[in-house]
C-alpha cells in the first residue's frame, strides 16, 4: 500500500494541489482495502495521520519542533549541518494550513468508513468462556471462528497492563497456535484438553471462544478486532 512519512504535508515542496494529489491517491488505496472489509493496518495508518495533522495544527511546539528544515550549509570542520527554519514564510504557512485543512476533512471522511466496518464487525462477534474460567485471566486461549467454516483458528494470549499519561491500559500480545477443524467429536471442551496436553505450563488456562456468522478477512479484520474485543471482555469480567 502507499504509504505517507509522519510529515509528508510538509515535506518537499509545499504546495497545495502537489500534496492534494498525494493525499487523493493515499486515501483511494485505503478506501479500497475498506471496501474489501479489509480494515487493518490500513485504519490504524490513517487515524495516526489524521491525529498528526490536527497535533500539527493545534500544538505550536509540535510545529517548531517537526516542521522541516532546509539545508544552508555545512561546516565541514564539525561535520554539522545548518538548518534555517522555514517558518518565517507568511505565504509558505497559508500553504501549508490549506493543505491540512483539506486533508483534515478528507481524512475524517474516510475514517468515519472504517469505523462504521469496526462498529459493524464488533456488534457481530459473540465471546464465550470455555469451561471453568480461573482466576488468572491474563494468559490463556482463544479460539476464533466465523461464518459456516468448519476451521477454528487457536491462539495463544498474554495480557499486560502499561500506563500511558498517568493511566492505565491493558495490551494483549497474541501467537498464532494452529488451525483445528471441528466435528460433532472434536468440540471445544475437547480443544481445551488438547490444548493443556500438549502445553502443561497452563494447567488450568483461561479459554474462550469468539465466533460470528458472518465472514470477515482474518488477519486484516477480524483477528485485530477480535483482539481487542477480548481485551473489553476480560476487562469487565475481572
Amino acid at each position: 500500500m502507499k504509504q505517507l512519512s509522519e510529515t509528508w504535508f510538509a515535506e518537499g515542496r509545499i504546495d497545495f494541489e502537489l500534496k492534494k494529489y498525494t493525499l487523493l491517491a493515499y486515501l483511494q488505496e485505503v478506501n479500497k482495502y475498506f471496501t474489501e472489509n479489509k480494515l487493518y493496518p490500513q485504519l490504524a495508518d490513517i487515524i495516526f495521520h489524521y491525529n498528526n495533522i490536527v497535533a500539527f495544527r493545534e500544538n505550536k511546539k509540535y510545529l517548531q519542533e517537526h516542521f522541516p528544515k532546509k539545508l544552508t550549509g555545512i561546516q565541514l570542520e564539525k561535520l554539522q549541518v545548518l538548518y534555517e527554519k522555514m517558518i518565517a514564510d507568511d505565504e509558505l504557512m497559508e500553504e501549508l494550513e490549506s493543505i491540512i485543512y483539506y486533508s483534515e476533512g478528507k481524512m475524517k471522511n474516510i475514517i468515519r468508513n472504517g469505523t462504521q466496518i469496526y462498529e459493524f464487525v464488533e456488534e457481530k462477534i459473540n465471546i464465550s468462556p470455555v469451561g471453568i474460567i480461573p482466576l488468572d485471566m491474563n494468559e490463556g486461549y482463544f479460539f476464533l471462528t466465523s461464518g459456516a467454516e468448519k476451521t477454528t483458528g487457536v491462539y495463544h494470549y498474554r495480557l499486560s497492563i502499561f500506563e500511558k499519561h498517568d493511566e492505565k491500559y491493558r495490551s494483549i500480545r497474541t501467537l498464532f497456535i494452529d488451525n483445528w477443524e471441528r466435528s460433532i467429536s472434536t468440540t471445544y471442551e475437547g480443544m481445551k484438553s488438547a490444548l493443556i496436553k500438549r502445553w502443561d505450563h497452563l494447567p488450568n488456562p483461561a479459554v474462550y471462544l469468539i465466533e460470528t456468522n458472518l465472514s470477515f478477512p482474518v488477519d486484516e479484520t477480524l483477528l485485530p478486532i477480535a483482539k481487542r474485543s477480548l481485551v473489553k471482555f476480560i476487562s469487565a469480567a475481572a
